[in-house]
């Protein structure tokens, strides 16, 4: 089994509340990634994703552009694993 990129991305703003997880959950189907989205207790919401890594920069990329003014931080972390995940969820 062959690794794929993967990132945990923690969005910070006015993110809950707002339809953020939704929205997102829309725009994984827009690109090939899989993974998750789910609220923080701290107001912040996390998302895991896993594909090739220009799908994943798009994909973020649109997140970024639908729900704008929204996001005031991005924080980004990646590596390389095996495949973990099927689909996208709301978690």
């Amino acid at each position: 089994m062959t690794d794929v990129h993967h990132e945990t991305i923690i969005f910070s703003g006015h993110v809950q509340g707002v339809g953020f997880r939704y929205s997102t959950l829309q725009i994984a189907k827009e690109f090939e990634v899989a993974g998750f989205v789910r609220n923080l207790p701290d107001g912040r919401v996390h998302v895991e994703v896993e594909g090739r890594a220009d799908e994943i920069e798009a994909f973020v990329a649109m997140i970024h552009e639908r729900m704008h003014g929204l996001v005031r931080k991005t924080e980004r972390s990646s590596d390389r694993r095996p495949r973990q995940f099927t689909g996208f969820m709301i978690r």
